[in-house]
């Protein structure tokens, strides 16, 4: 692996991007807690880090006395296991690599590192940020000390789906069967140009209830809300070891034909699923609120009026839709939504991202899907596409930590 190693005074500093994946097959419950071993395979789309990304810098410096990182401005712990299960892990593969020879190699080994990382979404509110931030971290620090190895195994040990944000386009994570871990893997299905009309809808719910908004944490953290499924819900076996082997083939095939209509179907039949299980959970785990069930009943009732399945959603654990749709009908369901979720007369964007352009619903179709606008239930969304795995910044100015080592200063 080559890497562009940007040399100060006693400091080495890599920046790299890492991109946010929402599963169309889920993963939920683990078989090992500590190695993050899944008990049924999953399967991804990445989605493009033109809207949703995280960056981190690592730097490595004998100036350094410790081990520090800052996360979304704001130091954090850094002996969490799961972050230390990483570094230790890409230490040694670095230390495997390393020949007598390669003094530099040594020497980075010896320093400490600090680590500064940013997300330009909500964190922890269902969309996957400790994903892409673990993919970062995994990528970043690789790019430092020039290991080549397979990095999904290393990010999965960060944050389990952060696997699959390690390749773009769509992406299966392979449960394994090795109690070691070594075969649970990201696999790429297909890349990011394989079907560009795919497009990807992120709907940023308000969340009501007791005046929280969604871009908040949610009220059960996904690894607390695995332990407690796996322990009590009899639907979610049956699901892992029944329904995802097959589903996988049916996506894999789907995606392959660029067959949308399957794709969607299984999509939203796998979303339902999953939160299924969460319900069957005891006690039962709630990450959809009425907003969410109201655009459920707005994509069935949109597909039921065209007699054809247009429009897919998926919802991981949070409140927040995520849409499927194909490019030609983007404008007309952007419209649906506005006209159905009214955002506030604040003058804010409604619509960020990729351009979308304007279309007019007709009083039929209005009819048809016979909703009562909720006003403000959605606060925006986010317009975007399929995209690729992470990468390296090449602008110097773009490092989020000084030549000191510390966060650079918000201008």
């Amino acid at each position: 692996m080559n890497s562009k190693e940007v040399n100060m005074p006693e400091t080495t500093m890599i920046t790299c991007t890492a991109p946010v994946n929402i599963a169309v097959i889920k993963y939920w419950g683990k078989r090992d807690e500590e190695l993050i071993l899944p008990i049924n395979s999953s399967l991804s789309v990445t989605l493009h880090q033109d809207q949703l990304k995280t960056t981190t810098t690592v730097a490595c410096s004998r100036k350094f006395h410790e081990d520090r990182i800052w996360l979304n401005g704001k130091e954090e712990y850094i002996n969490q296991p799961r972050l230390q299960s990483c570094l230790r892990e890409i230490r040694r593969l670095a230390r495997k690599r390393r020949s007598e020879e390669d003094s530099s190699s040594k020497s980075l080994l010896s320093h400490r590192i600090h680590i500064c990382s940013v997300n330009n979404f909500p964190t922890a509110a269902g969309l996957a940020s400790s994903a892409a931030g673990y993919a970062c971290l995994v990528y970043s620090l690789a790019r430092l000390f020039g290991v080549e190895a397979e990095l999904s195994v290393v990010a999965r040990q960060g944050s389990g789906s952060a696997c699959r944000s390690m390749y773009g386009g769509f992406v299966q994570w392979k449960m394994g069967e090795r109690q070691d871990g070594i075969d649970s893997v990201a696999e790429q299905v297909a890349p990011e140009s394989h079907w560009p009309e795919l497009r990807v809808l992120v709907l940023v719910l308000i969340y009501i209830v007791c005046f929280q908004v969604s871009a908040e944490r949610k009220p059960v953290g996904s690894t607390s809300g695995m332990q407690t499924s796996v322990k009590t819900s009899e639907l979610l076996k049956h699901r892992a070891d029944s329904v995802v082997p097959a589903r996988m083939e049916e996506m894999i095939s789907a995606i392959q034909r660029k067959d949308f209509r399957t794709f969607a179907e299984l999509t939203m039949k796998d979303s339902n699923q999953f939160h299924a299980t969460c319900l069957d959970t005891c006690p039962p785990i709630f990450y959809l609120n009425d907003i969410s069930r109201k655009v459920i009943s707005l994509v069935h009732r949109y597909n039921q009026y065209y007699k054809e399945t247009r429009v897919a959603y998926t919802f991981d654990a949070g409140p927040n839709a995520v849409i499927y749709t194909l490019q030609d009908h983007v404008p007309e369901f952007v419209q649906a939504v506005q006209h159905f979720f009214p955002p506030e007369s604040n003058g804010g964007q409604f619509v960020k991202g990729d351009d979308v352009a304007a279309a007019p619903l007709s009083e039929e179709l209005i009819q048809a899907i016979g909703i009562e606008p909720v006003p403000k239930g959605i606060s925006y969304i986010i317009s975007t596409k399929v995209g690729p795995g992470p990468c390296m910044v090449e602008d110097s100015d773009l490092h989020l930590l000084g030549p000191d080592g510390l966060p650079k200063k918000s201008p």
